[in-house]
């Protein structure tokens, strides 16, 4: 059977892409004829792939035209089987609503964002296309895949679709890659290059769109846990892509420069891992983070809140924390307190549960979904 797949930018070469990697490595082990819609691609063997023009200016354009072309592109091609999009697009039969729901983050955003900016959400052009456009989506498209139950809920209750469209299926983690092994071979050789002693306690923070991910509760926290443990080293490390001029100023009026070190997106994000004691993502909204069940398998204890997908996966007190206020730097401070303390006991418990969602899993699990919804697979 034809599977095509509708992904803007297509590549195996990246973490993220791993997931769809393995995907498409079972179907086309069980013979399906696989095809891409894509305006970014590589070339990779018993693809096909066909060019989806979008209008580079702005995420507006580039979101509605690439959303018209593929429609114009797939009617051209007349295919037939599955067509399963990973974007907001109105032509497939599955989504993946990996980005979660747009109209729950606009109002989780008006608790860091001023009045005046909460007006314009709402006059905002991109705002309301991409609010009209989810609409859509959600109203046209058979089965939704949510990557938690959190936003499977929050679809439901924004645009009123019965439970029974809606599958969840949890991102998968590659295990062998990210491992507590890694500790061996990686934790020495990154903090010399970082210039941070073995002794130091270490919390690492993976994600880009700092405001988003909560960085700015997480460095007001610093202060906080730096007084509870005068004699303790602390040092936090930032990977991603964000305002880091911002940032960087903001650790400096709260008196933490010294103990904050900005990497930037970086590649091999296992090594850093592996360098750190506790991961925390205090985010303020993530349908669900890579980096928290990356971290897990990486055998690190982990503090994030109630708004990110993946704190389904934790038990409060056993593979880390959920924080239910995502501004309470105070309480993150505590907790990161505890999981100095603990970090080995839970790290282990984080690894086990990570074991239990590979990525192979959450394949496996697609796959049963396609059986059920198209019973020729």
């Amino acid at each position: 059977m034809r599977i095509s797949f509708i992904k803007k930018r297509f590549s195996f070469h990246g973490g993220a892409e791993r997931y769809l990697e393995t995907l498409i490595e079972h179907l086309q082990g069980a013979g399906h004829d696989i095809h891409i819609y894509a305006n970014r691609w590589s070339q990779e063997k018993g693809i096909t792939v066909h060019e989806t023009a979008l209008l580079p200016f702005g995420s507006l354009l580039s979101t509605l035209s690439f959303d018209h072309n593929v429609k114009k592109a797939l009617k051209s091609n007349s295919p037939k089987g599955c067509i399963i999009s990973f974007e907001r697009t109105t032509c497939q039969d599955i989504y993946r609503a990996g980005d979660g729901c747009h109209r729950e983050w606009l109002n989780l955003r008006k608790c860091i964002e001023p009045e005046w900016r909460q007006i314009t959400f709402r006059l905002n052009p991109l705002h309301l296309a991409l609010l009209l456009l989810e609409k859509r989506v959600f109203e046209k498209t058979k089965l939704i895949i949510a990557n938690s139950h959190m936003v499977k809920r929050q679809i439901v209750r924004h645009y009123r679709l019965p439970e029974d469209r809606i599958s969840v299926i949890y991102n998968g983690v590659d295990i062998q890659r990210f491992s507590p092994l890694n500790r061996h071979l990686y934790r020495e050789v990154v903090r010399k290059e970082l210039s941070i002693p073995d002794r130091a306690k270490m919390i690492v923070f993976v994600g880009s769109g700092f405001e988003r991910k909560g960085l700015l509760t997480l460095l007001k926290a610093l202060p906080t846990l730096k007084r509870g443990a005068p004699s303790q080293d602390i040092r936090l490390l930032i990977v991603g892509k964000g305002n880091v001029r911002r940032f960087m100023s903001l650790a400096e009026e709260y008196g933490i420069k010294e103990n904050v070190v900005f990497l930037g997106p970086r590649d091999h994000i296992e090594r850093f891992y592996a360098a750190a004691d506790v991961f925390a993502l205090p985010t303020i909204y993530d349908p669900f983070s890579n980096a928290t069940i990356e971290a897990m398998a990486s055998g690190l204890p982990v503090i994030t809140t109630a708004n990110n997908g993946a704190s389904e996966l934790i038990e409060t007190g056993e593979e880390g924390f959920i924080l239910d206020n995502v501004l309470d730097y105070n309480g993150l401070a505590d907790k990161m307190a505890l999981l100095f303390s603990k970090n080995s006991e839970m790290g282990a418990k984080a690894r086990l549960k990570a074991e239990k969602y590979s990525i192979e899993k959450a394949v496996d699990e697609f796959m049963r979904v396609l059986n059920v919804f198209k019973p020729g697979l």
